[in-house]
């Protein structure tokens, strides 16, 4: 059976480095491998298009450094989509919502951010914060509202889209996906010596460092442990992380941003990824320290409460509990090797191929 045709519409691309872009380039990689044609819809970067690709005029986002707000564009070789899959609900979601009702195609989205979490980064009260949350989650409700299906990453996800939004549209859920082929432990791996990491534990993070995510709370709860931490990535929280580390007792290592192609060295190379983020939709790289072999000392909020499983790929603490935190760190570097056989024997129940199954499911079925 031939595969639709999808326009993706998605407020973040290429260059940019995080769990969205990820997800989209991912699937859409998969749907041509499957012989489908997926394309892809952006705002304007340093990315330079391959075929399928059509970035639309963008403007710098005065909020948040390297992004970019997308002019909500509907480019002409998109319009013949058989589905329309928006992976945001505002700029270029509204270009893909248009297209939609246009060429009369149902329309899904992808619930990939509590948009309402971001408010700190363009408010500079409470009250404002408070505002700008508020009328996020109503716009989102409206949004939603107008798709033929919600696609979430995780059931905790979904609960929140239907409580929280109150959204009266199907919601299914679909796993991102981790691509276990290349997400796995390398053979040889000498990542501690090309970034002359020293022996002993490693507890790591990498992904984006946004304030939301609570980062300073790995610095927290491993005081006092005897431990290097590993910070690989970046993003606007970066600043406040290195001062809080230069004033603790830890060995703490910076990495910067990292090639997708060292990935999975990195996370192989840890033996604990510590993820305090209580914001997740699914926490992806979560799964893909699993996929490498490297449990999770995890938050147990958001949707990282159905990504670690305790005991099995990892240990969760309750949110703000950091005593709770470094037990869960401890714990994970106690039972290390057991539970980095339990990370490699689910792989592939998380894998990207799984995900895409699911996907055409949800496409046959709007398209019914």
């Amino acid at each position: 059976m031939a595969l639709p045709q999808v326009a993706a519409f998605t407020d973040t691309y290429l260059p940019t480095v995080n769990g969205v872009t990820y997800t989209v380039q991912t699937w859409r990689d998969q749907w041509q491998a499957r012989g489908g044609r997926m394309d892809v819809v952006y705002p304007q970067s340093d990315h330079v298009p391959v075929a399928g690709e059509y970035p639309v005029r963008s403007l710098p986002f005065p909020f948040y450094e390297g992004y970019r707000l997308g002019m909500p564009q509907i480019p002409s070789k998109v319009r013949d989509a058989d589905v329309v899959h928006a992976h945001t609900a505002f700029s270029l979601g509204m270009a893909g919502k248009r297209l939609a009702r246009k060429i009369d195609a149902p329309l899904v989205t992808s619930y990939h951010t509590p948009t309402g979490e971001y408010a700190e980064y363009v408010s500079t009260t409470g009250v404002v914060e408070s505002a700008v949350q508020s009328s996020a989650e109503q716009y989102e409700r409206w949004y939603l509202d107008g798709a033929d299906r919600v696609i979430t990453p995780t059931e905790r996800t979904a609960d929140y889209v239907r409580r929280t939004l109150g959204a009266d549209t199907a919601v299914e859920v679909v796993s991102n996906g981790v691509d276990t082929d290349f997400f796995a432990p390398p053979e040889a791996n000498d990542f501690r010596e090309r970034y002359d990491l020293p022996d002993g534990p490693l507890v790591g993070y990498t992904g984006r460092h946004g304030h939301e995510k609570c980062l300073g709370d790995i610095l927290t709860a491993c005081a006092g442990l005897d431990v290097t931490v590993v910070f690989g990535g970046d993003g606007p929280a970066r600043e406040d992380l290195e001062s809080a580390a230069a004033t603790s007792d830890l060995d703490v290592r910076f990495l910067g941003f990292l090639d997708r192609e060292e990935l999975p060295a990195f996370y192989a190379a840890l033996d604990v990824f510590a993820f305090p983020s209580p914001v997740e939709t699914q926490g992806l790289v979560a799964l893909e320290a699993n996929c490498c072999g490297t449990p999770v000392a995890g938050v147990d909020a958001g949707a990282l409460s159905d990504t670690i499983d305790d005991g099995e790929t990892g240990y969760s603490y309750d949110e703000g509990d950091m005593d709770g935190f470094q037990r869960a760190i401890e714990r994970v570097l106690d039972e290390r090797a057991t539970l980095r056989d339990h990370c490699l024997a689910r792989r592939e129940t998380v894998s990207v191929g799984h995900a895409v199954d699911r996907l055409v499911e949800v496409y046959d079925a709007v398209l019914r």
